[in-house]
């Protein structure tokens, strides 16, 4: 922090219910990057815009992010870690890619438009793109969910008819009206001036807010702390695992006073809670046969694990799959039917709960490659709470193998 302490001078010098207000604000945008009057929390949009300058200070010193507050809609351009591949809209890749399209075509297509001509400016935009399109009906399917998801977004209104179920089929007619202001502060990235889709992708990631400069050490530090739950050292470059180091407790500090976040110091790195759940992607432990298998299974991938240097578990693929196997046939009453009766489907939905989780990751792209048990894990091995017999605390520490994710004094 600067000298006197304060990193948001205009948001230090409100009173204690404005800066809880503020932190109200800035929650639910972390949250609601698109947020509008009639999307969830739309009632907070007023005290958004009231608030609009020292949020605006808020997301460009802290995090480096450009937000646009209006009457209408708050826009936080929030890039996010690009590598996750488990967040953002629920599109398939071919509705994503009709999205995309959609996009384009919408940019020339004026206030109000029929579903037939936007239909035909979209075929025409892949074919300038060089992307094979037909018109069955998986790929209509696929661009009526990419139509829905604008709907949802604000960007298109069903002014008369509807872009349901499958848009393209002979017959289906609809006027939408289109949000010109919404459409253009939608994409995060640069398209202008990016020259492919995987240097688009690059520049939102690395986007900054205009007043403070190229993206730094501090911005790309915090931005993983906001949008991760677990940030280890051994992810970041030389340079921002340096910085964290020197300043984990200082930055603790920073998520709970202008986020409301609980910062956990650990040897390998940070944890980052959310004491109201409101800003966690996936509540672990959670109901659910998967959370389930998920909360036991993690203490048990842990001793089949061999310890690298970073502090992780690596496992195989196979050591996951029995552990999975052996939990569900162990207690069979205790798991839903499609866990007990697919063969393989526990173990793929495990590992896809504990990627979003941050608790497991591939080492590399390899068929024979060990999937890596985050040192985070330990938090959920399970320990005493006290002896019975003499009602005294009774955890044993764990073998010095297992003195990962400790906390540090500082």
């Amino acid at each position: 922090m600067s000298g006197n302490g304060s990193l948001v001078p205009g948001f230090d010098a409100l009173g204690d219910i404005e800066t809880a207000n503020v932190v109200r604000c800035a929650r639910v945008l972390l949250r609601r990057p698109l947020l509008r009057p009639d999307s969830p929390d739309g009632e907070l949009l007023p005290l958004v815009y009231r608030h609009r300058e020292v949020l605006r200070e808020l997301f460009g010193v802290l995090l480096g992010y450009r937000v646009v507050i209006q009457r209408g809609f708050a826009r936080l351009y929030k890039p996010g870690p690009v590598a996750d591949t488990t967040r953002g809209i629920s599109l398939s890749p071919r509705g994503y890619a009709y999205f995309a399209l959609t996009l384009a075509a919408l940019t020339g297509a004026g206030r109000q438009v029929l579903l037939s001509r936007l239909v035909g400016d979209v075929r025409t935009a892949a074919v300038e793109a060089g992307i094979s399109i037909s018109d069955d009906q998986a790929d209509r399917r696929a661009l009526s969910a990419a139509l829905r998801q604008l709907v949802a977004l604000g960007v298109l209104d069903e002014t008369e008819g509807s872009v349901a179920p499958s848009a393209g089929d002979p017959g289906t007619e609809a006027l939408l009206t289109v949000d010109i202001d919404l459409l253009g502060h939608l994409v995060t990235g640069p398209v202008a001036e990016a020259g492919d889709a995987e240097d688009l992708i690059r520049r939102a990631a690395t986007a900054h807010h205009p007043d403070t400069g190229s993206l730094g050490t501090e911005h790309a530090v915090r931005r993983r702390l906001v949008e991760d739950p677990v940030v280890h050292y051994a992810d970041l470059p030389a340079e921002q695992a340096t910085w964290l180091r020197g300043r984990h407790a200082a930055e603790s500090r920073v998520l709970e006073r202008y986020f409301g976040l609980v910062g956990e110091t650990r040897s390998e790195g940070m944890a980052v809670t959310d004491p109201t759940d409101y800003l966690t992607d996936v509540v672990f432990p959670g109901p659910g046969s998967v959370a389930r298998i998920a909360l036991l299974a993690l203490p048990l991938l842990l001793e089949r694990g061999r310890r690298t240097e970073t502090g992780s578990h690596a496992v195989s693929w196979q050591d996951i799959d029995d552990v999975c196997g052996e939990l569900v046939e162990s207690y069979p009453a205790a798991w839903s039917r499609q866990a007990t009766e697919e063969p393989g489907e526990p173990t793929r939905s495990v590992v896809t709960l504990l990627h979003r989780l941050g608790m497991v990751n591939r080492q590399d792209d390899g068929v024979e490659a060990p999937w890596l048990i985050s040192p985070a894990a330990h938090r959920w091995v399970p320990r005493p709470d006290a002896n019975p017999s003499t009602g005294k605390d009774h955890a044993p520490p764990p073998p010095p193998e297992w003195s990962l994710f400790d906390e540090l004094e500082g």
